[in-house]
């Protein structure tokens, strides 16, 4: 029997219908491109901003994370725009977890008069970065001195290496297969292809070329595992009040989540080594939404490998644990299946790997009507964030 007290529910405030999504943007997704991440950042802001109707000077609120060094801060904002105002400013915003938690920063600063609108933006040029050998999330664990001393010494690095192990432990206590796991990418790659940018856009993918592609760290093929690529994404935030006189549907805020796991980016020593911090984000976000998993109507989780996606699915109560493989067969996750469609604009597998603020705007696009891969009438969708440590949920509604 796994552990249940190797996580816990971040404390958060109720926000649910306090502020709204009113404006997206996304840059162009690529390989190597050359851009740098302020360049890139600047593109998805200046058409989130678009989008939402305002001007650079209408926002007076910059979400972003603060460790890669290289975001749109306020310096970088200004610089773009060639603007002075005053902004607030937090960098509890950008990508993974926090494209899903910023929601919650956010309605408490509008909600305090520190801000009307707020701009969550994040970029990466990981693509090209990568011939110096510098980005990327392996970069980024190497230099982790536990790792150094503790894990990769016995083989235990880099990402495919720890989420490998997990899905094979989920095969064991399960009987998951990889022609489940290979309907993830599929549905994923299907996706990608009716969404004109993807970066594996026009590069259709079956079950049986899935099946034929070489293992690279068994149970996983390359189509198991994320892109790494140039690209990057912004969405405005305001008040459900002053969202009403914007041009765009409303698209509210119903409810925000976070789950920890107490072993933090330490895989091998998390009490349930086959589950995620949904298991304790999801409930909260979804009873602060006053909505259940049969609601929803289409699904975005951060997906760096196909068994995340999987375990995510099930920790967010979509299927019991351990059914997630039966779950995800055939096409479950498809947009016009009727049933849980899933990362609709190919997600990290297939669309481009930025962290999952993109699976935010897609979100948004779906409840707005407006998305290449559209489920009909979606009313309501979530978002499932994720680095490890931690997990988000967001709940958004169309009002």
């Amino acid at each position: 029997m796994a552990a249940t007290d190797w996580g816990f529910a971040s404390d958060l405030e109720d926000v649910s219908g306090q502020i709204a999504i009113v404006g997206i943007g996304d840059a162009d997704p690529s390989k190597a491109s050359g851009r740098t991440t302020h360049e890139i950042a600047g593109q998805a802001a200046e058409r989130a901003i678009a989008d939402a109707g305002l001007t650079a000077r209408d926002v007076d609120g910059l979400m972003y994370v603060p460790f890669s060094g290289d975001q749109m801060d306020a310096s970088a904002f200004h610089a773009h725009f060639g603007t002075s105002h005053d902004l607030w400013t937090s960098t509890r915003g950008g990508g993974m977890v926090w494209a899903g938690s910023a929601p919650h920063e956010a309605a408490l600063a509008i909600r305090s008069g520190q801000a009307k609108y707020v701009l969550n933006t994040f970029s990466v040029a990981w693509a090209t970065q990568r011939p110096q050998m510098v980005g990327g999330p392996g970069h980024v664990h190497a230099e982790d001195l536990y790792k150094q001393n503790l894990e990769v010494p016995f083989g235990w690095f880099p990402q495919p290496v720890y989420f490998a192990n997990i899905a094979t432990r989920h095969m064991h206590e399960y009987g998951t297969t990889s022609e489940q796991l290979g309907a993830i990418a599929v549905a994923c790659r299907r996706h990608a292809n009716l969404t004109p940018g993807a970066v594996m856009h026009g590069k259709p993918l079956t079950l049986e070329q899935y099946l034929a592609s070489p293992l690279i760290a068994d149970p996983f093929r390359k189509e198991d595992c994320c892109l790494i690529s140039d690209g990057g994404a912004a969405y405005v935030m305001t008040s459900l009040e002053r969202a009403r006189d914007l041009a765009q549907p409303i698209v509210a805020v119903l409810g925000v989540g976070v789950g920890n796991a107490k072993s933090g980016v330490y895989w091998s020593q998390q009490g349930d080594f086959t589950a995620t911090p949904q298991q304790f984000a999801a409930p909260h976000t979804f009873a602060m939404a006053g909505v259940e998993p049969d609601d929803v109507d289409v699904l975005a989780c951060y997906d760096p490998f196909t068994i995340v996606s999987l375990m995510q699915i099930e920790d967010m109560g979509f299927c019991a644990k351990g059914d997630g493989g039966r779950f995800v067969s055939g096409d479950t996750l498809h947009f016009d299946s009727g049933k849980l469609p899933y990362n609709t604009h190919g997600g990290m597998l297939s669309h481009a790997y930025v962290l999952g603020i993109a699976h935010v705007t897609e979100i948004v696009r779906q409840l707005r009507g407006a998305a290449a891969a559209q489920v009909p009438d979606a009313q309501v969708g979530v978002y499932g964030g994720y680095t490890g440590p931690q997990a988000s949920t967001l709940v958004l509604g169309r009002r």
